[in-house]
């Protein structure tokens, strides 16, 4: 794909092609390739739930598939479970997943030129992981020619992932005891992908920030702690963002009146 002008044309099949020759899909499968591992130990927690809930396993592969939110399943499951209303697991699930509001306005400058069901799709696989590793790619807001083979490679990586080992997990859920502590190896999973995404200052920072926010608010309903988190770690990150392109502008300017 050598321009984003005609990004209608992208779903075709030899457009489709290309972008899995492209070698930023590669770039892209490579990145997430590094957390695989602890997002299908994820997936396979959160399979292994839904049936250990009371989930049947065709409704659990249903809710796999469609969902494709490790954390709103996780929320919505002892509320299914102990028969709240349908409207209290709608709420819940909603609260947990806000957060992509806040990502997909940070999307939209590289993704709003393309068509509005193209958009949905790209949506319904986006992912926390993607989302950080894109932004690491991009840095600068705006469309890019890349931009959509580098976030498919990762979505290759990461869906595929999490619906293998989540279904792998359904259909092993009534083998594996409670006692092996799924829920405590999901915890780690997760932990390790995300210390594997702290590189620097900035997302360090960003990260303690996101922490210590969700520790403060925990007592929040409908995990609204989370949401509280995620906007803490995405001003800090913004906020940081902004101090260092002020200071890269400062540097270039005094480059430029050194020259004149």
């Amino acid at each position: 794909m050598s321009s984003v002008t005609t990004p209608a044309r992208f779903a075709l099949g030899p457009a489709l092609r290309r972008t899995l020759r492209h070698p930023e899909f590669r770039r892209g499968a490579l990145d997430i390739g590094h957390v695989a591992l602890g997002i299908s130990a994820w997936g396979l927690v959160t399979g292994v739930a839904m049936v250990k809930s009371g989930l049947s396993v065709p409704m659990a592969l249903f809710m796999s598939l469609v969902v494709f939110a490790g954390s709103a399943q996780l929320t919505a499951l002892p509320l299914i479970a102990s028969g709240a209303p349908i409207w209290v697991v709608w709420v819940a699930a909603t609260c947990v997943n806000l957060r992509f509001v806040i990502f997909s306005a940070m999307w939209r400058p590289y993704f709003a030129p393309y068509p509005r069901w193209q958009r949905a799709v790209i949506g319904y696989f986006t992912g926390d992981v993607n989302y950080v590793l894109f932004m690491k790619r991009f840095p600068d807001p705006g469309p890019h020619p890349d931009a959509l083979p580098y976030f498919w490679g990762g979505v290759a990586i990461n869906w595929f992932g999490w619906q293998a080992s989540s279904i792998l997990g359904i259909v092993l859920a009534n083998v594996i005891p409670l006692e092996w502590g799924l829920g405590f190896a999901g915890v780690l999973a997760l932990l390790g992908i995300t210390c594997s995404l702290l590189q620097d200052k900035a997302t360090w920072l960003a990260g303690g920030t996101a922490a210590a926010a969700a520790i403060a608010a925990y007592a929040l309903p409908l995990r609204m702690n989370i949401l509280l988190a995620v906007a803490a770690a995405v001003a800090v990150g913004l906020g940081i963002e902004a101090v260092e392109r002020a200071r890269r502008q400062a540097r270039r300017d005094a480059q430029d009146r050194e020259r004149a």
